[in-house]
């Protein structure tokens, strides 16, 4: 029997240049990010200017894979001016397409025929909403409340019935495949104002949901019993252990969230989707990778993992913790300020930790993007080797990619034993 094989985009989030560029070398086939104010991760990631427009669809074009700009928070009347000029400059910068929620950019978008993809905000649900705004959208991110039944549903009514976006293909639709899981619903919550003015769907999240809280009964004064106090923070989304029949759904573009995580973090996702769905296309989608997969995603940022809603299960698993659960922390080491590419090392100024031989470790940099290894070997200023150095000393350690001046390097401990 003919295996099956999925034509399915690998979407990573792209919260500075160094992930931009760690999603390119891990395998993405596009990425996503924000500018300025107008988008849901606008205070959680570093984001970048409209000036960064033009280099990062010029880096995204070089390394053949697509760009994609959001703009999808709520716009007030004092909004449109940036949203208007965000999209014409998009437009004239060949970003390949806006992620909007809003209609009055949905529309501005159509009107100057600027590709554009529904946001997750719209919590598009069936496939009545999905042919309404497939007259606009070349790509639709579905509600996150669905589970893969309703998903698979709308799959098949797209090609039933023929729903084509403005380009005249069928329309594809987009799934969130791993990362934080909001309690709002599709992101929308209104916490962050009522509590503090700061309203997550202007990208200002307070991530009021993350904090302790007690259940009391007001007239008996008795507090409930839970099984712990962090009882709206749920744990990240993890398809990877049901992958095969994420795909099998339809889903044409699987987005990994986490914009405001590091570059580590998007190396580590990125480059396990990317294997999965590779084994899954030739045939070596097994068990025993799952597990390394999932062992190795739960050594970056995560709140613990979930199937979320995709497999129809009540959520009641909350994370046992408004931080993260991750196995490993790095910690930051120095700067690189010379890169000797025959010998292949990189002298270091070890700025705030001490390093040791066998230490795992990972560099950083604008145009690196985030490379890992452990340390082989450790050169003083007088040309000695010492298998420890510490803090305020210039050494050299071997790098086998290079690296650039300024790059930052990390060390990364495991967080059982050195927290």
């Amino acid at each position: 029997m003919k295996k099956e094989k999925y034509q399915v985009e690998l979407l990573a989030p792209a919260g500075s240049y160094e992930s931009l560029m760690t999603a390119i070398d891990n395998g993405a086939d596009a990425i996503y990010f924000g500018v300025g104010q107008i988008n849901m991760r606008s205070q959680s990631a570093a984001n970048f200017d409209l000036e960064d427009l033009k280099k990062i669809a010029k880096i995204c074009q070089e390394n053949n894979i697509k760009s994609y700009l959001t703009i999808n928070t709520v716009l007030y009347d004092n909004d449109l001016k940036m949203m208007k000029q965000l999209i014409d400059t998009a437009k004239a910068s060949k970003i390949s397409a806006v992620i909007v929620s809003d209609m009055a950019a949905v529309q501005y978008a159509h009107s100057v025929k600027m590709p554009l993809h529904i946001s997750t905000q719209l919590s598009i649900s069936n496939v009545e909403s999905v042919r309404f705004f497939a007259q606009y959208a070349q790509q639709i991110v579905l509600a996150r409340e669905l589970n893969i039944d309703m998903i698979s549903k709308i799959s098949q009514e797209i090609k039933k019935q023929n729903i084509t976006n403005p380009d005249g293909n069928l329309i594809p639709i987009e799934a969130f495949a791993h990362g934080a899981l909001c309690i709002g619903i599709s992101g929308r919550c209104s916490m962050s104002l009522y509590n503090e003015n700061s309203s997550a769907n202007r990208g200002a999240c307070r991530q009021m949901c993350r904090r302790k809280y007690k259940v009391t009964d007001l007239e008996t004064n008795k507090e409930m019993v839970l099984d712990n106090e962090f009882v709206m923070s749920p744990k990240d989304i993890c398809t990877i252990g049901f992958l095969k029949d994420f795909l099998a759904a339809g889903i044409s573009s699987l987005k990994i969230e986490g914009r405001g995580r590091s570059p580590e973090y998007v190396a580590t996702v990125i480059k396990a989707y990317r294997q999965a769905i590779d084994s899954i296309n030739d045939g070596t989608y097994t068990l025993k990778k799952v597990l390394a997969w999932e062992k190795e995603l739960g050594t970056v940022f995560n709140r613990g993992m979930s199937d979320g809603y995709y497999l129809g299960k009540p959520l009641h698993e909350w994370s046992a913790s408004g931080n993260s659960q991750a196995t490993e922390k790095k910690y930051f080491a120095g700067v690189v300020s010379h890169y000797f590419p025959k010998a292949k090392v990189a002298e270091i100024d070890l700025q705030a930790h001490d390093i040791k031989i066998d230490d795992k470790y990972s560099i950083t940099g604008e145009t690196t993007g985030v490379l890992f290894g452990k340390i082989k070997s450790i050169q003083l200023a007088d040309e000695s080797k010492t298998k420890e150095a510490k803090t305020d000393q210039i050494i050299t350690i071997a790098v086998d990619q290079p690296v650039k001046k300024n790059d930052k390097l990390y060390i990364i401990k495991d967080r059982k034993i050195y927290d």
